[in-house]
């Protein structure tokens, strides 16, 4: 019969080994990165793993079935996720602004149960120690807090110099996203959606070809399409030919 010891470095050799090929297939997702649900099934996976590496009465055949199991459920999530924003929405959460114009929403923080000191700690980590200075602060899905400081508060950069057009925005908005409208957004910036069919008809365009639309700073309709690699092929096939 073999060793208690040489069984116990089979199975945590083993597990490891598996652990590292199911988390390749995840993705690259960094830790900061990970939804509240992925956090919850790494922390679940890797007490089972541990057990199962110490525990020689654990069935190992049971145990990593129970792994694929909890793996299996994030990989089914992100596929529907990346297919549906409303899914997405519900399952990551949306991002949410605490700071506009320099003004604190306060309602906004109280759904995030999110203290005062919290977001001063996290201004003061960007060196940022003046609210009025803060254009936009907005909590990300992951918790992370990006911050856009108001123009005249920001480094000089090129375009600030010989941009002629001027800024018209502070930042870009995103007004479609996997093919549809973000309708909530586009009439929170003062545009209609009638303009922005306009804009999609005068380049001859559906939305349910578009991966992700934005408006530039400058007001400028930035269009990323589905099929905007194949498009490329294809002009530069038959300028060759």
């Amino acid at each position: 019969m073999m060793p208690g010891w040489i069984e116990v470095i089979i199975r945590s050799i083993s597990i490891i080994f598996g652990l590292f090929f199911i988390t390749k297939i995840l993705g690259k997702k960094q830790l900061s990165k990970l939804s509240f649900f992925e956090y919850i099934v790494g922390i679940t996976v890797g007490d089972i793993a541990g057990t199962l590496s110490m525990d020689l009465e654990l069935n190992l055949v049971n145990g990593i079935t129970s792994i694929l199991v909890w793996f299996s459920i994030p990989i089914f999530i992100s596929i529907i996720a990346l297919k549906s924003k409303g899914f997405r929405d519900i399952v990551e959460g949306k991002a949410r602004t605490f700071i506009q114009d320099g003004k604190i929403l306060e309602e906004n923080m109280k759904v995030e149960k999110y203290s005062t000191d919290e977001l001063l700690e996290q201004l003061r980590k960007k060196n940022i120690f003046q609210i009025s200075d803060v254009e936009f602060a907005i909590l990300e899905t992951n918790g992370e807090l990006s911050v856009l400081l108001k123009k005249e508060k920001q480094p000089v950069k090129w375009e600030d110099l010989f941009n002629s057009k001027g800024n018209i925005g502070e930042r870009p908005i995103t007004i479609i996203m996997d093919g549809q409208f973000l309708e909530k957004t586009i009439y929170e910036a003062g545009y209609s959606l009638d303009w922005i069919k306009e804009k999609l008809r005068s380049r001859k365009k559906a939305v349910k070809e578009i991966f992700l639309g934005q408006i530039d700073v400058r007001g400028d309709l930035y269009l990323d399409f589905y099929q905007d690699h194949l498009e490329y092929k294809k002009e530069r096939n038959h300028g060759e030919n």
